[in-house]
């Protein structure tokens, strides 16, 4: 089989997965099953979505960039160990800022006649600024580590400052943190959390996949040189 036939069928597989995780969720009976097991586990099923989803997301990423889904080195298992702990992250980063941040903007939200909105974007705008950066920076420490040991992640062996030097920071500045938090993230957590609470954690599965691609289309930030 060449190299054609390979990619068109990963595509298929895809394009199948996609659709099948798009029927789960489109018919109530299964989306009801989702909603127990999140209300059941709501940890662990938020480990499991990251974990899934957002390394499909990078999966995808690398389709984008290199014309296939994996390759040597990509580091399937450690990437989504990674991406579960951090589905762990930001499942208390909800629960922390939606429950905080409205306490927070009490004495401005009380003054509107109808709150919604700007409710759902201060919780948005705080996440994004306080815990947004520290995760997508501690997704691209893992990304690099985990492609350095060709795919592997020998925790022992993990050193956060050699790591953090080799990244351009003037791009993480200038790619992920000036323009993906403002003009995607604030937005899309927004319509987040304007949505009834039942749908937000379908929401954010979808989000995942997004960050997923993002995260990867958008992680070479390695220090080159001169």
């Amino acid at each position: 089989m060449n190299t054609s036939s390979v990619s068109r069928s990963a595509d298929l597989a895809a394009i199948a997965a996609a659709t099948a995780l798009a029927a789960f969720f489109g018919f109530p009976q299964t989306r009801d099953l989702y909603a127990q097991a999140y209300a059941a586990a709501p940890l662990v099923v938020s480990f499991v979505k990251f974990a899934l989803l957002a390394t499909g997301g990078e999966m995808l990423a690398l389709r984008i960039r290199a014309g296939v889904y994996w390759k040597k080195g990509f580091g399937l298992v450690p990437k989504m160990l990674v991406w579960g702990f951090l589905g762990l992250a930001i499942y208390a980063a909800f629960g922390i800022f939606s429950s905080g941040v409205p306490v927070l903007c009490a004495p401005i939200l009380n003054r509107l006649k109808n709150p919604t909105l700007a409710k759902a974007f201060s919780i948005s705008f705080f996440m994004n600024l306080f815990f947004a950066p520290l995760m997508m920076m501690v997704h691209h420490l893992t990304d690099r580590f985990i492609e350095a040991k060709v795919g592997r992640f020998p925790l022992r062996e993990f050193r956060v400052v050699p790591l953090a030097a080799q990244i351009d920071w003037a791009k993480m500045w200038g790619k992920v943190y000036k323009y993906t938090i403002p003009l995607f993230w604030i937005p899309a957590h927004t319509v987040t959390f304007l949505l009834p609470t039942e749908f937000r954690t379908l929401f954010a599965a979808l989000l995942s996949v997004v960050l997923g691609l993002l995260m990867g289309v958008l992680g070479g930030f390695r220090n080159r040189p001169q």
